[in-house]
């Protein structure tokens, strides 16, 4: 007891004197703290990339004595570790990190480090990550009839995204306007029959800047009533619609997050309910409203956004920031994002290029985009809100950077 009490003592001691220290928590009790080392390789004498992905080697290894879940991949070359930054997902919370010591030995960089984990997940945010919120169609028309709300396609991706927006982990960019699945039964998938070009969801969000992709369809809407339905004329009409004053309504909803740089598809949930009773949302109310919230169909449909928002923040926490180089002038790089993201002056993020040349196939018909590997650091040096301009370590010419390409936080 008394040397994890020292251990301790000897931690607030050291983060206290860091400026840019988070405070110790007084309970330390669901903490994990390690002192480890990474090492990176040097390539051409990008050092302050390979000091990044030292210390990213060296939270993997603090994951790994602290049992604390964690995916990433590395490999060997010539004896050296070659460790991927964007290929980290952790499943723990960096709380702290403080580099005790670095050193370079030939061409590889060591780092000694201590670093604060948390089994929980939950991540500090540092920066606000863009996700673009597009429609989600009815796979049955007829579910919802005409006297009925018709906001529930553009509506329900709207407010989840609202209720990101006020996470402040997130900036929503509104286009419910697009539907992404020309067969929404057959969703999350495309109907893109070329493997080999960048998806619909690669280049929407290229054009709107979006680093995720919300999407979804509404599976379910029926109608079920306890009493059997037959008759015609005055009959029928009085039947139809008292299955909307008493009858039972099955809601199921899929929800879809894709990454936008990649394409891939990072959450897919299906959120299934029953309303009873009235069930019928009147043509004036619209998702979110007050009015919408106290229909029986409605008040559940509101606990699934708020219940898929939830679901979205926790699978994204650990995400990394990315975004894409706007522009090149010179020695200055700008990028698409700045102070609305949360970036300041001195911040350092991984720029990533193209690793190796676009691979044709078919006589060259078909391409398939060429691949992505970390290769500087850019330092931003002023912000806007906007936009940030910073510098790149190196060559920007000898390092292939153009814009485009990505810049993504560890």
């Amino acid at each position: 007891m008394a040397t994890f009490l020292f251990r301790l003592a000897a931690l607030s001691a050291i983060l206290g004197t860091a400026s840019c220290a988070t405070p110790i928590p007084q309970n330390l009790s669901q903490q994990n703290i390690a002192t480890v080392e990474g090492q990176a390789a040097v390539h051409s004498g990008a050092v302050l990339l390979a000091k990044k992905q030292a210390l990213q080697d060296a939270i993997r290894v603090a994951s790994q004595q602290s049992s604390v879940a964690i995916r990433s991949q590395s490999s060997v070359s010539n004896n050296n570790l070659q460790f991927d930054s964007m290929s980290m997902r952790s499943a723990a919370a960096v709380s702290n990190t403080k580099i005790l010591r670095e050193w370079q030995t030939g061409d590889v960089y060591h780092v000694k480090a201590m670093v604060e984990l948390s089994p929980t997940g939950m991540c500090q945010q540092i920066y606000r990550k863009r996700i673009l919120a597009t429609a989600f169609p009815r796979v049955v028309q007829e579910q919802l009839s005409d006297y009925e709300t018709n906001d529930l396609d553009n509506g329900i991706p709207r407010e989840i995204n609202n209720l990101l927006m006020e996470s402040n982990q997130f900036i929503g960019i509104n286009a419910t306007n697009i539907a992404l699945y020309p067969r929404p039964d057959l969703a999350p998938e495309t109907q893109e029959r070329d493997p080999y070009q960048d998806s619909k969801i690669v280049k929407l969000a290229h054009k709107s800047g979006a680093q995720f992709v919300l999407s979804g369809v509404i599976r379910d809407l029926e109608i079920a009533s306890d009493e059997y339905m037959n008759g015609s004329g005055i009959e029928a009409l009085v039947n139809s619609w008292e299955r909307h004053l008493s009858g039972k309504r099955n809601i199921g909803i899929d929800v879809y997050v894709h990454d936008g740089m990649s394409g891939a598809l990072l959450l897919q949930r299906r959120y299934v309910d029953k309303s009873e009773g009235s069930v019928m949302i009147p043509a004036s109310y619209t998702v979110g409203s007050d009015g919408f919230r106290t229909t029986e169909t409605g008040k559940k449909i509101t606990e699934i956004i708020d219940k898929a928002s939830n679901d979205i923040q926790q699978t994204l926490n650990c995400y990394p920031f990315a975004t894409r180089i706007a522009d090149i002038k010179g020695n200055k790089v700008f990028i698409d994002a700045g102070a609305q993201e949360k970036l300041n002056v001195g911040d350092q993020l991984i720029v990533y290029g193209t690793a190796s040349d676009g691979l044709h196939l078919e006589g060259g018909s078909s391409f398939v985009t060429s691949d992505k590997q970390p290769v500087s650091v850019l330092t931003i040096q002023s912000v806007t809100a906007r936009y940030a301009i910073g510098t790149i370590e190196g060559s920007i010419g000898k390092l292939g950077i153009k814009v485009g390409d990505w810049v993504r936080s560890q």
